[in-house]
């Protein structure tokens, strides 16, 4: 599987940062207004733990190894004596996939503890318990803690004596703001615990080390909910107490008091009662403005046979500067009809026409179209 690709507005942010510098970058995105909870993010962690002298830091409930530089997932596993393509598999990679120096590979059975640094030794000189115990368990052959005890979603993992981070793996849909977040730690100190890349990229299936919180233990901030789904619903008031019974008004029953609907069809002239009908069917792509278009143009395609919009006669028959005929027609109540835009007339001057009456086709352009007018004795 890909890594994740940072959005564009996380690309936006990097990018400013970079030209006035890192240190006012605000890292949650949680700054400005009245619910800045940068602070609240940003608790004190203790400082990352400390590799042995192969890269591997134990605890007792898992282990991780932390590449070097020019480490592939197969060198980490052939230093380590672990199967390439198991170590792979249970990271999300491939055995070939290069790695970030200081990046963390969670392995998939414990290795025997070595000399040097201190096993998962603390910097300052804090003695680490969880290493002490794991290092008791190696030595007199006990059965090791299950390494399967991984923290999955936002269910943090069992931690011995409060001395182990919980580790938890990505789950689709994850970053590594909202895991930081879930967690009550900053994100940057995430990406530095875990060794991410700058753009703080997260793959599903990933594990990552939660930095443990001075003074108490990095738990999730909600473990009942899951990725992607909301807050509890709470229980609505009509479960407990029914709503009152309501007879409705069937809707063939007119409410109450309503008045009587009046009579249009008295008020209607001769002129509206001879309603008028469109001369194409399309969209109207330019409408009337007053001085600049004194009419409607309608679009349709080229050879679209243009109707009359109502019974009449053909008053004029002319053409535009360019040659294109123009016909008028006249109805009733004084009322004339233009149309522009077409070819092939039909009809000759002083011809009666019915309302939907073929009377021309729309000439071909670009877009193809019918100029639509309706005056007034002009």
């Amino acid at each position: 599987m890909s890594r994740s690709v940072l959005s564009t507005s996380m690309l936006v942010m990097l990018t400013a940062a970079g030209c006035s510098g890192t240190s006012d970058l605000d890292w949650d995105l949680r700054s400005g207004g009245a619910f800045d909870t940068t602070q609240a993010a940003q608790g004190a962690t203790t400082a990352p733990p400390v590799a042995d002298s192969r890269g591997v830091i134990s605890y007792p409930g898992y282990q991780v190894a932390v590449a070097r530089r020019g480490d592939t997932v197969g060198s980490v596993a052939a230093r380590l004596g672990l199967g390439a393509g198991a170590l792979a598999s249970y990271n999300a990679l491939q055995v070939t996939d290069p790695l970030r120096e200081g990046e963390i590979l969670a392995l998939p059975t414990r290795v025997a503890a070595t000399t040097g640094p201190a096993t998962g030794a603390i910097p300052g000189g804090a003695v680490d318990v969880a290493s002490i115990a794991t290092t008791a368990l190696d030595r007199v052959g006990g059965e090791p803690p299950s390494s399967g005890s991984k923290t999955t979603g936002r269910t943090a993992a069992g931690a011995a004596a409060g001395a182990q981070p919980a580790q938890h793996q990505v789950a689709r849909g994850e970053t590594a703001f909202s895991i930081a977040r879930t967690y009550g730690v900053s994100a940057r100190t995430l990406a530095d615990w875990n060794g991410l890349g700058s753009d703080l990229a997260v793959r599903e299936g990933q594990y990552l080390i939660i930095p443990t919180v001075s003074g108490s233990d990095p738990v999730p901030v909600a473990t009942d909910t899951v990725p992607g789904a909301g807050s509890p619903t709470p229980t609505p008031p009509s479960a407990s107490k029914p709503l009152p019974a309501e007879t409705p008004p069937r809707a063939s029953e007119k409410p109450k008091d309503t008045p009587a609907s009046p009579d249009l069809g008295s008020q209607r002239t001769a002129a509206t009662s001879s309603q008028m009908t469109m001369p194409v069917n399309g969209s109207i792509i330019r409408g009337y403005v007053q001085k600049k278009n004194d009419g409607i143009d309608i679009s349709a395609p080229a050879g679209t046979p243009v109707k009359a919009a109502a019974d009449g006669t053909v008053a004029a028959i002319t053409t535009d500067t360019s040659g294109t005929p123009i016909v008028v027609l006249r109805h009733a109540d004084g009322l004339l009809t233009v149309y522009a835009g077409v070819e092939g007339v039909t009809l000759a001057k002083g011809a009666a026409v019915k309302r939907g009456q073929a009377i021309a086709k729309v000439r071909a352009g670009d877009p193809a179209f019918v100029h639509f007018e309706v005056r007034k004795g002009v």
